[in-house]
């Protein structure tokens, strides 16, 4: 275990999870506690971003002084770390189980996360900052190895069959939650948002040259009604693909 103000000199183990903390004297102030803490943290994160979180509007926020949260907290960062673990236990590991084979298991698991990613946008930049070793995101990362492991590919291919399905999920639902931030910015839906976009660079001469071979893929979805519709229905193909390459990659492994 490390200390609070040592973490910063050590980050391979800078996590609050990790931390020896000095008990606090006395108590702490009257109807505050790290899980009020945390809830608010997450609904201004959720509101405002990362980059609008700090200890004094925190503090606002729960109408306490900025001293009081120093009770629980040594750092916004300890916050973070905590809010982004709270986040990580909305993902329903029962309804994964519930779910059946170990196809289902990772559709529901990759679903899920996603859904959590497109709730709250800050988790995408937080989550490489973090060692992410929580009891919820330890929870969560568990039962992804037992998902994988379950399909019958070989250890030495577990590690890939996560990456390529876990990965395209962050990379998937931080775009998507990116673009629904940008469309709430411009004061608008994400429907014409996306229509405006595509006509602002389809409809300009100096790029018809460019995006001439774009033409029928952008047809194509144009015809799939709302961006919303959009979302689900490639997702929906792309976890699809990543499942039928694992099941080939478990046939090819059986072969040898």
């Amino acid at each position: 275990m490390v200390k609070a103000a040592e973490r910063a000199k050590n980050p391979a183990r800078s996590s609050v999870w990790l931390e020896k903390r000095a008990a606090r004297s006395g108590g702490g102030p009257a109807g505050l506690d790290r899980d009020r803490i945390v809830a608010a943290s997450i609904r201004m994160l959720d509101e405002e971003g990362l980059a609008k979180l700090s200890m004094r509007k925190l503090a606002t926020e729960l109408g306490v002084t900025a001293m009081s949260l120093y009770w629980y907290v040594d750092t916004k960062d300890d916050i973070i770390e905590f809010a982004l673990d709270a986040v990580y236990g909305e993902i329903d590991l029962d309804a994964v189980d519930a779910a059946g084979s170990w196809q289902d298991r990772i559709g529901a698991l990759a679903l899920a996360y996603r859904r959590m990613l497109v709730r709250h946008p800050w988790v995408s930049p937080s989550a490489g900052s973090y060692l992410n070793i929580g009891p919820n995101a330890i929870a969560v990362g568990t039962k992804i190895q037992e998902t994988v492991r379950d399909t019958g590919l070989p250890l030495h291919g577990q590690p890939g069959a996560m990456s390529a399905v876990f990965q395209f999920v962050y990379g998937y639902g931080t775009l998507e939650a990116q673009f629904g931030l940008r469309a709430a910015e411009a004061g608008m839906s994400q429907d014409d948002f996306y229509t405006e976009a595509v006509a602002a660079f389809r409809d300009d001469p100096e790029f018809a040259e460019q995006i001439e071979d774009m033409k029928e893929i952008l047809d194509e979805r144009a015809t799939h009604g709302s961006v919303s519709d959009i979302w689900e229905r490639d997702f929906a193909y792309a976890l699809d693909i990543l499942i039928a390459g694992i099941e080939t990659m478990v046939a090819r492994s059986q072969e040898k």
